[in-house]
């Protein structure tokens, strides 16, 4: 039995969950739990059903949470094709970036194909863009999924979520990873953590950034 279209169909349904409706889910299920255990003190035939059925139910909602941030986080993405959810991976040939004169390391990439320059930041959970080069690269905000709530220098902004084809730098080649699409970031598009800890490895030497991405698998 093929069970791929199931698993694609969960993960449709596990990416348009959005943040709000898994709180409502969430304080539902925590309710129905109070309700079952008032119903079990006071014997009642169906309080150990309704409060078996709430703790299924939260556990639903933590897997779903968890799936929804595994996309950025490489430590779990191990378990995202198992639901058919895009798989974010980063591979080619070791790459060098000097620091530049402002003491940052910064990279002339491709996304989608449209030329964009990208500041290094270790410090940055998520790859980011401008609004301006997403339009440029087609990128599209996902509907549904967990909104993303970031802090700038003019305070806190909403900024949403999308998936880059490919993004390539010197001699390293991703697909499939997600980028968060901010308003009012101007010139200075970011490469997060969501790139860098999908690397082999990485380290500075001589001041210049060694980037070490795995190798390409070339026996298919």
């Amino acid at each position: 039995m093929d069970f791929a279209p199931a698993f694609d169909a969960i993960a449709d349904i596990v990416r348009s969950i959005p943040r709000f409706d898994l709180l409502i889910a969430a304080i539902v299920a925590m309710v129905g739990g109070w309700i079952g255990a008032v119903m079990v003190h006071r014997r009642v035939p169906a309080g150990r059903v309704v409060r078996t059925l709430s703790t299924l139910a939260l556990g639903a909602i933590l897997i779903t949470v968890v799936l929804q941030l595994s996309r950025f986080d490489s430590r779990i993405d191990l378990a995202v094709p198992q639901l058919g959810l895009p798989s974010q991976v980063v591979e080619g040939g070791e790459t060098r970036i000097p620091v530049s004169p402002d003491g940052h390391y910064w990279l002339e990439a491709q996304l989608n194909g449209v030329p964009a320059n990208f500041l290094v930041d270790t410090g940055a959970t998520v790859t980011a863009v401008s609004q301006e080069v997403a339009d440029r690269a087609g990128l599209a905000a996902r509907t549904g999924g967990i909104p993303v709530r970031i802090t700038t220098a003019n305070g806190a902004i909403n900024a949403q979520i999308s998936t880059a084809d490919t993004l390539s730098f010197g001699n390293v080649e991703a697909s499939g990873i997600d980028v968060i699409i901010v308003p009012n970031l101007g010139q200075t598009n970011v490469l997060g953590m969501n790139v860098l800890s999908r690397l082999s490895g990485w380290r500075v030497e001589d001041r210049t950034l060694i980037l070490v991405p795995a190798q390409a698998d070339l026996s298919e």
